[in-house]
């Protein structure tokens, strides 16, 4: 059985600032990518441990962003690994 720190990541993702940004649910956001609300959730609530490609190109297309405005890294500088 994996342990919490096996787990643990150093990614944020700002799909909540994103959505809230452009008006949009994650509803709506669902149901543009072709995706189900619980695994966009999933992703939203940082708890994902691995998005396919076609899914981040889609999720990009539809709020017209950059991977890197989906994802962050969190550094040692802001208190995480």
């Amino acid at each position: 059985m994996a342990t919490e720190t096996q787990d643990a990541h150093a990614i944020e993702v700002h799909l909540d600032q994103l959505l809230r940004e452009r008006g949009m649910t994650l509803a709506e956001l669902a149901a543009r990518v072709g995706v189900t609300n619980v695994n966009l959730s999933i992703l939203k609530n940082g708890r994902a441990k691995a998005i396919r490609f076609t899914t981040l190109t889609r999720i990009c297309e539809v709020l017209d962003c950059q991977p890197g405005d989906l994802l962050s890294r969190r550094t040692a500088e802001d208190g995480q690994p």
